[in-house]
């Protein structure tokens, strides 16, 4: 700090290799890194409060006076809103936090009468132009002097920002909200985040890096914990211990059952696909999800956090710091370390929580380091190579601000303090705000209650803080037992190195392939399969087995890195049959001759209509698109149009074919497997994802068909040419499907049918002391019940006996005229009952009284033994229906 103040102020940083100050213009630009200077004194007032936390109060007071007199906000200088909000405008309430509290102890700050909260106030109105969008997420950057749309402002086009910019301010703006009663700070934080609680993918509850300021639309879709994201979450449950707003900590929870369902892979925290959570998108890891086990001990959640941070620790005592990257097996991905404190932070919480003294053992080890590798004469500079040791000529202020608080924290007495730090929440960059603002100036309802949450069954959402002596009742090893596997983890997965390098020749070391990055189609990694001593065998369903023998290995390592690849695929497989899968839909043909006893059991779609909430289902004819592939431009849209497009599958995305065939005017879409003989009575279900875009606007329903089913389809095309198909969640009974249509005279007749079979049944089983009363009423015997077949209940209609010996020699029975009875075409178009279990009462009657025995039916009546085989073919159709539901 007095290097910083003897060779670097007023200037945003110190350089601590050539001794001068960073001034944003007069040294070369480093891109986006520069977007944290504005010429305001940057490290003095992010080290405010660390002074006052490190007991030297008299600097403090200097520092405030400093700041006060020297620094102008009103620079033209283009800034990020992120930086400046949690560095600056954190540090002015940090300081005037403390500054306040020193005041009233009654010895120093005497003369202080809030003139940093004043500055503070300045900035935040000089940051609030960034909010003039209309998704209410702040622009990246803004004007200190000209805002953002001004002609001067050199800034306002930008369309992006990461997550954790739009969601890193609530703390912030809230805490300036609060200290000085104007409450639009805190609603445009408020607005901001809930807009991307809103965005968040609903099927996975979880966001993606970047998103578009306009639109909403997410650009990349991967997410985890680290950079881009990191602080959001923290921001959520923090701000729910400082306001005391339980929709935060529900959102967070939500979040957090997400984290830990796809991304949490203990002890590796890995980024996942916001559609696709079960597939990796990467296989490096960032050094700021080093912050996330101190998030998880403020959650509560100790035994992950502990994980982790050991696996972290491992990486540091391999190369004495955090690379900024590195990968799973622990090489280092991108090589510098700026002295990031986030590792720290999660030290002290995690002592804090446990009382270990090992926390102690690893801070002493990054004093050590720091002091041994980053000391340099003016200050500390950054690695710019933690395998060579080289230095960069940089020092953040976060430096400042939080390494060192959190170090001195870690290893403070209570005596040390001169104040209460549990009387605080620290921000993300470690900014100290009193607690006691949660009841000060409320002027916002704490409850969103337009905002619905998903309930998790998790016994870590209890509302509490972390007790340590409920978590770790008189048990200092219980840290320890967890930390003990982990112990050698880093070395274990580096077992090779030299030998790799020598093996070729001076090359470099060549990573293997990993399971997550094979490609059955790709000849290159096949010949890798093949040199590892791994064959790959094609089964009939369209999926691969893989099988490893180390003796066809081409070298020893070869069947080493074979071994791995085939505990990643195990490891891959197992976490993907854990992947929440959609139900199955169904394709049910209703046009002659089927109307509706046909049901093909279809895989469902990740985008799209969702038929689950669309009970009518989607009813349309079939047409065959051009190219059947779906893959370019529809060629015969007038064949398609107001039609549900048949479709094969491959070549391209599904997501591709269903823009195309939505664009040609289809109303939906069946995707027909290309693996001949595939069949969803042999292969397990298949559910069409999207293709790592967004598919909002994907509005058709889609559904798969193996190759089996979808010939039906195909077959019956060829045959009456003229196909209608109705794609719903489930099968729909007959009532249902023609309800408000004319009842094709086929249905009308077999109603009748059956009701004389119901009515002959009823002759017969009044004979049998046994027999069950048959029922009164004129049933469809190929209805289903969507109650029953929702609670998986329902049975065929009929008593069994009806298709016994003795009630089918009924069909030589000449039939004459209709009984005056019996229903006509207006009657049986009424809606009929569904099936009921037998011991359930209907809930309606028919107002068709029961039929005679000497009944007389029309003529031109089917036979007997062409209804008989159709109602077989109902209640085979039925028990296959009822099976798919189960």
């Amino acid at each position: 700090f007095c290097s910083q103040q003897e060779h670097a102020y007023p200037a945003d940083e110190l350089m601590p290799l050539t001794c001068r100050g960073r001034v944003r213009g007069q040294e070369p630009s480093r891109g986006d890194v520069d977007d944290a200077l504005g010429k305001f004194s940057l490290t003095l007032i992010d080290t405010l409060d660390t002074l006052v936390v490190l007991n030297k109060t008299k600097e403090f007071e200097e520092a405030v006076k400093k700041v006060i007199k020297d620094v102008n906000l009103d620079n033209d200088i283009v800034v990020s809103v992120f930086e400046t909000n949690i560095r600056v405008l954190g540090g002015l309430l940090g300081g005037h936090s403390v500054a306040i509290m020193l005041k009233e102890k009654g010895e120093y700050m005497q003369w202080y009468n809030g003139e940093l909260l004043h500055m503070a106030k300045e900035l935040g109105y000089k940051l609030l132009p960034a909010f003039n969008t209309t998704s209410g997420l702040p622009y990246p950057r803004v004007n200190l002097k000209f805002g953002v749309r001004h002609p001067e402002a050199r800034t306002g086009t930008e369309t992006d920002t990461c997550t954790a910019c739009a969601g890193t301010l609530i703390l912030e703006f809230a805490a300036l909200s609060r200290f000085t009663g104007t409450s639009v700070f805190e609603e445009y934080a408020r607005k901001a985040l809930d807009f991307i609680w809103e965005k968040r993918q609903r099927s996975s509850n979880l966001v993606g890096v970047t998103i578009n300021i306009h639109t909403g639309d997410w650009v990349r879709k991967d997410s985890g914990v680290g950079a881009g994201i990191d602080s959001y979450y923290e921001y959520l449950l923090k701000a729910y211990v400082l306001l005391g707003d339980d929709s935060f900590l529900e959102r967070f929870n939500t979040h957090y059952d997400a984290i830990m369902r796809y991304i949490s892979q203990p002890p590796l925290l890995l980024d996942v696909h916001i559609h696709k959570p079960m597939l990796n998108a990467r296989t490096w890891m960032d050094s700021l999800l080093a912050f996330f086990p101190g998030l998880q001990v403020l959650k509560g959640d100790i035994r992950p956090a502990i994980e982790t941070h050991e696996m972290l620790y491992q990486v540091i005592k391999k190369h004495n710091f955090l690379p900024e990257a590195f990968t799973t097996d622990f090489r280092v991905h991108w090589a510098q370390h700026p002295l990031r404190p986030e590792f720290a932070e999660s030290t002290y919480f995690l002592y804090k929580a446990t009382g270990d003294p090992y926390y102690l053992e690893v801070g002493k080890t990054l004093i050590e380091n720091l002091n041994k590798y980053a000391r340099v004469p003016c200050g500390f500079a950054a690695m710019k190579d933690v395998r060579t040791g080289s230095h960069e000529d940089r020092m953040d202020s976060f430096f400042l601000a939080e390494m060192f608080k959190y170090l001195y924290l870690l290893f403070a007495d209570k005596e040390d303090m001169i104040f209460d730090i549990e009387d605080y929440i620290f921000t993300t960059e470690a900014h100290l705000l009193p607690l006691w603002l949660s009841t000060t100036n409320q002027t916002i309802s704490k409850k969103n209650t337009s905002t619905e949450y998903t309930e998790l069954d998790d016994s870590n959402f209890d509302w509490t803080c972390p007790n340590t002596q409920i978590l770790f009742p008189n048990d200092p090893m219980f840290a320890q037992s967890i930390r003990e596997p982990l112990k050698n983890v880093v070395d274990k997965s580096c077992p090779r190195g030299i030998s790799r390098v020598e093996e070729s020749l001076g090359s470099g070391p060549k990573p293997p392939l990993r399971a997550r990055d094979f490609m059955a189609s790709n000849p290159e990694h096949l010949e890798i399969l093949k040199k590892m001593g791994v064959s790959l065998i094609h089964l009939k369903d369209g999926r691969v087995q893989l099988v490893q023998h180390a003796v066809q290995a081409a070298s020893s390592l070869d069947a080493e890195d074979g071994l791995r690849f085939m505990q990643e695929m195990i490891e891959l497989s197992s976490q993907q049959q854990k992947e929440q899968q959609l139900p199955p839909r169904a394709v049910q043909i209703v046009s002659h001759p089927f109307f509706g006893r046909v049901v093909l059991t279809a895989g469902p779609a990740q985008f799209g209509m969702d038929l689950s909430k669309h009970k009518a289902g989607t009813r349309g004819f079939v047409a065959t698109i051009k190219p059947y592939n779906g893959c370019s431009e529809i060629t015969n849209p007038e064949a398609v149009k107001e039609k549900i497009a048949l479709m094969q599958r491959g070549q391209c995305m599904f997501a591709e074919k269903a823009r195309n065939i939505q664009k040609a005017g289809a109303i939906g879409g069946i995707v027909i497997d290309d693996n001949e003989g595939s069949s969803s009575d042999t292969a397990p279900l298949f559910q069409m994802a999207g293709d790592g875009k967004n598919t909002d606007d994907i509005t058709i329903p889609m559904l798969f068909l193996f190759n089996k089913e979808g010939n039906i389809i195909l077959d019956a095309i060829r045959e009456y040419e003229a196909v209608e198909v109705l794609l719903s969640d489930k099968a729909k009974d007959r009532a249902t499907i023609f309800k408000g249509k004319m009842i094709p005279n086929y249905i009308i007749d077999s109603n009748l049918e059956m009701e004389n079979m119901d009515q002959k049944s009823s002759e017969n089983d009044s004979h049998k002391p046994n027999s069950k009363e048959a029922p009164s009423e004129s049933q469809d015997a190929g209805a289903v019940s969507e109650e029953a077949s929702g609670g998986g209940e329902s049975s065929a209609v009929g008593d069994p006996d009806a298709l016994s010996p003795a009630s089918a020699d009924s069909a030589s029975v000449s039939m004459a005229d209709q009984d005056p009875h019996s229903p006509g075409p207006a009657e049986a178009g009424a809606p009929e009952p569904a099936c009921t279990p037998e011991d359930s009462q209907p809930q309606e009657q028919n107002t068709q009284t029961e039929s005679s025995s000497k009944a007389h039916w029309d003529s031109k009546v089917q036979p007997m033994e062409s209804i008989l085989a159709d109602w077989n073919e109902d209640i085979e159709a039925f028990e296959m229906m009822e099976k798919d539901e189960l």
